[in-house]
């Protein structure tokens, strides 16, 4: 079941988000980033316990979110957990009357199924960078950007 996260979600989506962050597959989490953000977040759960999660997170005035932290337990995977909570993104967005929709990410085959096409990242607002700044992997950043017009 998807249902939007809630402050006892945040220490399960913490443990899943860094468990894919730990193999480089996506970026870790701080406990407080995830308090901070819970209101941008969906979980998928099954049988109280969260097995995937994402957020989208608005960003400025520009009509921009972005669909981010998507993470699946491992042995969930493939079974349309991700897809789920892409959509339900997407019509959060479409409800919000955002224009665009971007993720950074390593795996782009799996956004495009949705209609994301790669952009160059310099296309993005400067205000995006404040997150990346604070990142370890910046500038080397290897994420690739994708956008989605509404």
């Amino acid at each position: 079941m998807i249902r939007k996260a809630n402050i006892k979600d945040v220490k399960q989506i913490h443990k899943l988000i860094n468990y894919f962050a730990a193999k480089d597959l996506m970026i870790a989490r701080s406990l407080n980033e995830l308090y901070e953000n819970i209101r941008d977040f969906w979980v998928y759960e099954e049988k109280s316990k969260v097995v995937g999660c994402a957020a989208l997170h608005v960003v400025g005035w520009q009509e921009l979110a972005e669909i981010k932290s998507l993470a699946v337990e491992k042995r969930r995977q493939r079974k349309g957990i991700g897809k789920s909570l892409v959509l339900k993104c997407l019509e959060e967005a479409s409800t919000l009357a955002v224009k665009k929709v971007f993720c950074l990410t390593y795996l782009p085959e799996f956004f495009m199924r949705f209609g994301f096409k790669k952009i160059d990242k310099s296309k993005l607002p400067h205000k995006v960078w404040i997150e990346c700044c604070n990142c370890p992997k910046f500038p080397d950043c290897k994420e690739i950007a994708l956008v989605k017009e509404i």
